[in-house]
């Protein structure tokens, strides 16, 4: 397929400190052997990317960027199975599957995992805030091409979708069990409908009466405001007085564990999702976790594993990400999308960079 030639440079946002972001000039990576090289069409704005930009959790310069689609404009001699002009979504973790926490299914705890397969330049970090990412040898199995009625859009939230579905595979449920989903921002309400997809019948809670409707919308049966005396009252006459049987909670907000804790029965599972700053800490009832067997457990990441199936879910439009999407700015804009990512507005859900 005729592609148009490949420059010597392109336009890319470097993360130079918090909250500092410029669009600069830099080399077009050079693609190896066994590597690819993708023209970036669009990458979603991650909480992740947040963290890193506001609070200066990784040393700058970087460019950052990981849930990210494109096109294929220059593969690697000994790159087999994939064509220059082909459509594909990227995966910038991908685990050895051969190490200890491997055999133990426990990948983003890999050490190979724990390195960044894509770069735009600088320490990898993703580099879907570039016009073109080098995909290195070791992440070539997580690439997942784009079928022709799907966008691109729809290919850059893979790697959001598998991160929900790896953690709802961590819940310990049955088809009718009732779920707490805290929070609807954009991960919460994937969460939501992964989980009433499975039968789960669920609960949500959010302050903003927008995403409250799209709960609905993707769902839940009941959709409420996390401080209204009703939550309680509607999880009693859902649960018949057990109790939750799971809550998941996506947001970092200490009342929402809290909460959760408290609503969910005994042998339920309480998952935090979105307690990602190292230091913070929490009351923790130690009688409800040993005495009433409550887990609280965690999921970080994506599984590479569920690629293929996330991809069925998306591409299939069984779980349609497309409302979702409220905000694409242009490349130009990242430092904007970021802002508005961080700081939601009523109408604002996800917000994606895009690219012609």
């Amino acid at each position: 397929m005729p592609t148009d030639p490949i420059p010597r440079t392109m336009q890319a946002v470097v993360y130079r400190g918090v909250n500092d972001l410029y669009v600069e000039t830099v080399p077009v990576p050079r693609c190896g052997a066994h590597e690819v090289l993708v023209k970036v069409a669009a990458c979603g704005v991650c909480p992740t990317d947040i963290k890193k930009i506001q609070h200066g959790t990784v040393p700058a310069p970087r460019i950052l960027g990981h849930e990210t689609a494109g096109t294929l404009v220059k593969v690697g001699a000994r790159v087999e199975g994939w064509h220059v002009g082909d459509r594909v979504a990227l995966h910038h973790h991908v685990p050895c599957m051969d190490c200890h926490a491997c055999r133990h299914g426990a990948y983003a705890q890999c050490l190979q995992y724990l390195r960044t397969g894509i770069t735009a330049g600088f320490e990898p970090a993703g580099g879907g805030y570039a016009e073109y990412v080098r995909v290195m040898r070791f992440c070539l199995p997580g690439l997942v091409k784009i079928p022709r009625k799907n966008s691109f859009l729809e290919g850059a939230m893979l790697e959001p979708v598998n991160t929900v579905l790896k953690a709802v595979n961590r819940l310990n449920l049955l088809p009718g069990d009732t779920v707490l989903v805290a929070g609807q921002g954009p991960i919460g309400l994937m969460f939501t409908g992964l989980l009433a997809a499975r039968g789960m019948r669920v609960v949500a809670t959010d302050f903003m009466a927008r995403r409250r409707e799209m709960a609905r919308r993707y769902g839940a049966r009941q959709a409420l405001a996390p401080d209204s005396a009703e939550v309680a009252k509607v999880i009693r006459s859902a649960t018949r007085r057990r109790g939750l049987d799971a809550a998941v909670v996506a947001v970092p907000v200490e009342a929402a564990v809290q909460q959760a804790q408290a609503q969910v029965r005994g042998g339920g599972q309480v998952l935090l999702f979105a307690h990602t700053r190292r230091g913070e800490r929490g009351p923790v009832e130690y009688a409800d976790i040993c005495v009433d067997e409550k887990d609280l457990i965690g999921s970080y990441s994506s599984d590479f594993t569920l690629q293929r199936e996330v991809a069925r879910w998306v591409f299939s439009r069984r779980l349609d990400i497309r409302p979702l999407i409220t905000h694409t700015l242009p490349l130009a804009q990242t430092a904007e999308a970021v802002k508005l990512a961080a700081q939601p507005t009523p109408q604002s859900l996800k917000v994606a960079v895009v690219q012609d």
